[in-house]
């Protein structure tokens, strides 16, 4: 059976909105977030076995400037926890989408039955270049200012989002941020964008998960709700999950020249009072050995490693872990 993913991006359109070819690589203008696509794909073949992906067989219900009033009813009443999801670095609007569908059914699998979720993605205009060792840095580059140019977008879609996820949670549904990589620099630049705006305080979100963060480790640090500082203001609970071990993320590390969140976590965790239990996790996935290595693999344990994902399976369903 297909996978329904419900999806925004602000690609510019190059075709019928209903063709997938027509989801490029060029941003809408940065400053009109009205211009935003929403709509409906449909994924299918999605193996987990194989780690396969699948593929996106049709595009409906695609519309500018907000969720079609169908998919705000289906995500607001799916009957089951929604999961929202900011791909990274690398990522073509197919890979977005299917990688959404595929994250949400390996933690289908999980045996939680909270981890069984509705998912809807963001897709910001990343290349999508196949990644490799040496990182090619040009389209790295090219993908990071396009991820800092989302975040006005950004904003808009989780602005939108904010009644659909109200209803959820009022009919007892957790809501759930994912973001991976490179997608924290669009999250980082949303979250300044919110209370710039005058947006008031949330929570949109039960729990944040950020995976591999391909963003400043000091984000937390940061003065005036600048970068992810005023995250904790949106999300009741954050796990941050980390990897000295990730090779993409050295690779980043030298190439910006400040090491990354998902390297070790914050700067200023071990700083007490910072980090309160209660409101964040933070899990070293640096000894997490059981997938198969490798520098891109290195980047992606948090769908790799099975012991991770179970991990996030029970963050979803709102456990937290003991001390």
């Amino acid at each position: 059976m297909p996978i329904t993913v419900q999806f925004a991006t602000n690609r510019r359109l190059t075709g019928s909105p209903n063709d997938l070819s027509s989801y490029g690589n060029d941003m809408v203008p940065p400053s009109d977030p009205t211009q935003v696509i929403y709509g409906t794909a449909f994924v299918n073949e999605v193996d987990l076995t194989a780690d396969t992906v699948g593929a996106i067989t049709a595009i409906q219900n695609v519309r500018q400037g907000g969720f079609s009033q169908q998919a705000a009813g289906d995500l607001g009443n799916a009957g089951r926890n929604l999961l929202v999801f900011i791909h990274g670095f690398d990522n073509s609007f197919e890979n977005a989408l299917t990688r959404a569908a595929f994250n949400r059914e390996w933690l289908a699998q999980a045996g939680i039955p909270a981890a069984d979720t509705s998912v809807v993605a963001f897709s910001w205009p990343s290349e999508g270049r196949l990644i490799g060792f040496p990182l090619p840095w040009e389209p790295y580059k090219s993908d990071q200012v396009m991820a800092g140019s989302s975040g006005l977008h950004l904003m808009r879609f989780f602005a939108n989002l904010a009644p659909i996820l109200r209803t959820a949670r009022a009919h007892g549904r957790r809501t759930i941020l994912l973001a991976h990589s490179m997608g924290h620099f669009a999250l980082q630049s949303a979250v300044q964008n919110w209370f710039s705006h005058g947006n008031a305080d949330g929570p949109l979100f039960d729990e944040a998960i950020l995976a591999a963060a391909d963003e400043e480790f000091d984000t937390f640090a940061m003065p005036k709700l600048g970068r992810l500082s005023g995250l904790e203001r949106l999300v009741r609970h954050t796990s941050i999950l980390f990897s000295r071990a990730d090779q993409v993320l050295d690779l980043s590390h030298e190439v910006n020249g400040i090491q990354r969140l998902g390297q070790a976590g914050p700067s200023d965790r071990s700083e007490p009072g910072h980090f309160p239990a209660d409101r964040y996790t933070m899990l070293d996935c640096s000894g997490c050995r059981d997938f198969e290595d490798g520098f891109a693999n290195s980047h992606q344990y948090y769908r790799r490693s099975p012991s991770v994902r179970s991990f996030m399976a029970r963050l979803i369903a709102g456990w937290r872990p003991p001390g």
